[in-house]
């Protein structure tokens, strides 16, 4: 009972002063009504100021329409980023550079792999990941990706950016993996100068994380500064011509005969968001061959 009635008091107050509020504003309030009224009668009756009321009122509406529409693309840009992701992993997925012509002398077994219309079989695949992990700051940086063994994700796989290189996975559990960065001291990605196909080992020397290093160039290369670095044909990790970087310093180095390069990453490291997940349909045949040892030299 008594609640009820201190409800009926607090609404007894609120009436209250909302008649308080008019008495003390009733000019005003009376004037702003009037001056409604007065535009209103004048826009309909002349269609001169009905125009000119339209247009501001358009005018009005319009400015405030932008800017919701700007406070909702704002929240919606993870949304458009996801959307953009999967777009270009299916473009990435187009591409003709993926596909090979299949060795026809022989028909030993049936090829599964995906085929386009001139019978060459898909390559590469690309699966487009959020980054939900990274480091730059230590001598073995590491990313973290929300993708894993259900989604596809293998150890080995190589992780690439819209600018370029990035890493490979290290590790994998259900739903996400662990990428070694470029970033890492025991990263190395084999590569090439892209206007010479000079060959060369591309790793990190633990300092700047915007630079990486270039060894192994033959020292009979033309190698100038602003020369595009790029994946090789040699890396079973990576698809070829993948950017790495640019260089921005060339000299020999003095323990070996080669050139040393140091190179400006074309991937920005403190700012990754998505990221392709690259899968070599080959990868496990090309890498136990490679590590096949010689069972005649062993006897």
């Amino acid at each position: 009972m008594g609640f009820l009635i201190g409800e009926f008091e607090q609404s007894i107050s609120l009436v209250k002063n909302i008649f308080l509020f008019i008495r003390r504003f009733f000019v005003f309030i009376c004037f702003i009504i009037l001056q409604i009224v007065c535009i209103v009668l004048l826009s309909n009756s002349s269609k001169t100021h009905q125009s000119f009321f339209a247009a501001a009122a358009n005018e009005v509406t319009g400015k405030i329409d932008a800017r919701y529409a700007g406070i909702r693309d704002y929240f919606n840009l993870k949304k458009i980023n996801r959307q953009l992701a999967d777009e270009n992993a299916r473009l990435h997925n187009m591409l003709l550079a993926n596909y090979q012509t299949s060795d026809t002398t022989r028909k030993i077994m049936i090829d599964t792999l995906v085929k386009d219309s001139l019978n060459r079989f898909r390559k590469f695949t690309f699966l487009p990941a959020h980054v939900v992990g990274n480091t730059v700051s230590s001598q073995t940086n590491y990313l973290q990706l929300e993708r894993g063994s259900n989604q596809g994700v293998k150890k080995g796989m190589s992780v690439i950016a819209p600018q370029g290189a990035v890493g490979v996975v290290v590790e994998v559990s259900d739903n996400f993996c662990k990428v070694m960065s470029l970033l890492h001291r025991n990263s190395r990605v084999s590569s090439i100068i892209k206007k010479n196909n000079s060959s060369g080992d591309v790793e990190w020397d633990g300092s700047d994380p915007r630079y990486l290093l270039m060894r192994k160039v033959s020292k009979s290369a033309q190698v100038n500064v602003g020369d595009t670095v790029l994946t090789s044909t040699y890396s079973s990790n990576f698809p070829p011509y993948i950017q790495v970087g640019t260089v921005t310093e060339a000299k020999l180095d003095p323990a070996t005969s080669f050139y040393l390069l140091k190179v400006k990453t074309s991937v920005d490291f403190f700012s990754l968001q998505y990221v392709y997940i690259v899968e070599n349909a080959r990868y496990e045949e090309q890498t136990t061959l490679a590590n096949k040892k010689d069972t005649k030299n062993s006897e």
